[in-house]
């Protein structure tokens, strides 16, 4: 398996990835965003990666830059969407990818990374709703446990509460 930068060229592939892992019921609005995502215009930019399989594309995550109110210095990022193809789940394919990402974001010198996920699952990563508690997300969370960050590199304390607004692909309610 290879985990490489996705391109433009990518997006029937990223499409059907998430098309394919996501539920019936969130498959429409994951797609959009995943695709959106990767002709997001933001600075910093929005980074989106994919992981082959003897030359298919079988998993993808995106990570796109936040900005945190009171905190000009704090450079932050969210994870959405991660989505691997239900045939190649449970053989570190999302893990991968989860993993390139949180190394280039502190090669960047990103201080924190946000997800809105499943706490059993991110929490391998080191993910902690505790990091995220002085973070108010852009929009009300169906699911307030799920809210969590983790510090990739240290950084300055942020005045609580402070609020995140995110990259246009993520404004949408029914995404949180």
């Amino acid at each position: 398996m290879h985990v490489r930068v996705a391109t433009g060229i990518d997006r029937g592939d990223i499409h059907s990835v998430n098309w394919s892992a996501f539920a019936e019921s969130e498959r429409e609005i994951v797609c959009r965003l995943a695709v959106g995502l990767l002709s997001e215009k933001s600075t910093p930019q929005t980074i989106s990666l994919v992981a082959e399989t003897e030359g298919n594309v079988v998993g993808h995550v995106a990570f796109s830059p936040v900005t945190i109110d009171n905190s000009e210095n704090l450079q932050g990022y969210i994870l959405a969407p991660l989505a691997v193809k239900p045939g190649f789940q449970k053989h570190g394919i999302g893990s991968k990818l989860v993993k390139s990402g949180m190394q280039q974001l502190s090669r960047m010198g990103v201080d924190i990374l946000f997800v809105y996920g499943d706490p059993e699952y991110y929490g391998r990563f080191g993910f902690s709703a505790a990091v995220a508690e002085g973070f108010i997300p852009p929009y009300a969370l169906q699911y307030p446990f799920g809210w969590q960050g983790i510090i990739l590199n240290e950084c300055s304390t942020v005045e609580s509460p402070a609020k995140i607004a995110c990259v246009t692909s993520l404004c949408d309610a029914a995404l949180w």
